[in-house]
């Protein structure tokens, strides 16, 4: 068997993975579905006693690909705005991981020093007012995109310091799940300015305990206001407990009580 990380099957170059599959990506792909057709037909001739898995990228551009693929086999497995992942079985017991199947979004407990809790109002929304928050973006960091929605929905600059509490939510949006990730925030400025005018109605500063008497606030944020109000949380730890890991990371651990 050629164990080889990389190797040249047909106009293919594929990546060995470590569960034994490889993986082909966008731009060595060929330029034609002719010649793509015939080097696959090929490729899983090749493989199929030796390998588990063919993994390819396609991009939107060569959408043309994906009907040959499938008659051969192969199923979608993930997807992003310019390109479709397909895989495809070379043993009946092989695994095929799971995509991923949840969205991420995160929140914001901001409260003053004069014991203001920051809180806005969405366009779209019927219920009352809201902790500030949103999607976090592919690839953000959860401490970045709680400063970022803070920043875009209310004007307001803020500082992470910790989570809060964490939500698991199902179904949300696409049939997924969602994780949602509410953290304590300090503020560093005081003064509204909604950047975000499309989505957000209102943002304003209220005394905590008006909010949390106020019936038209949701359980669910009166909870997590209460808990930011009596727990710490979990902080970000330091990056070299983990510095032997070259990719980007936040690792939280308890905030210890004094």
């Amino acid at each position: 068997m050629n164990n080889t990380s990389i190797e040249i099957i047909g106009c293919f170059k594929t990546v060995l993975d470590p569960y034994n599959g490889i993986t082909i990506s966008t731009k060595d792909l060929p330029n034609s579905s002719e010649e793509f057709e015939l080097n696959l037909d090929y490729l899983i001739e090749n493989t199929k006693n030796r390998r588990n898995l063919i993994w390819i990228y396609i991009d939107i551009k060569k959408s043309d690909f994906i009907p040959i693929a499938t008659k051969r086999g192969f199923i979608f497995h993930s997807c992003d705005e310019e390109y479709v992942l397909i895989v495809r079985r070379l043993q009946n017991n092989a695994i095929i991981p799971t995509a991923a199947n949840h969205t991420l979004g995160v929140g914001a407990v901001v409260i003053n020093e004069k014991n203001e809790l920051l809180v806005i109002k969405e366009k779209i929304s019927t219920i009352g007012y809201k902790l500030p928050g949103g999607h976090i973006d592919n690839g953000e960091m959860i401490s970045t995109a709680a400063q970022r929605e803070v920043f875009e929905e209310t004007g307001i600059k803020v500082k992470f310091e910790s989570i809060i509490s964490l939500g698991h939510f199902y179904p949300h949006q696409f049939h997924k799940s969602n994780l949602y990730i509410l953290c304590i925030c300090k503020a560093l400025s005081s003064e509204i300015d909604i950047q975000d005018i499309h989505e957000i109605a209102d943002a304003k500063w209220i005394d905590v305990n008006k909010y949390l008497e106020d019936e038209k606030v949701l359980a669910y944020s009166k909870a997590v206001v209460l808990s930011a109000l009596e727990y710490k949380g979990f902080k970000l730890a330091n990056h070299e407990t983990l510095c032997h890991i070259k990719k980007d990371f936040e690792l939280f651990f308890p905030i210890e009580n004094k």
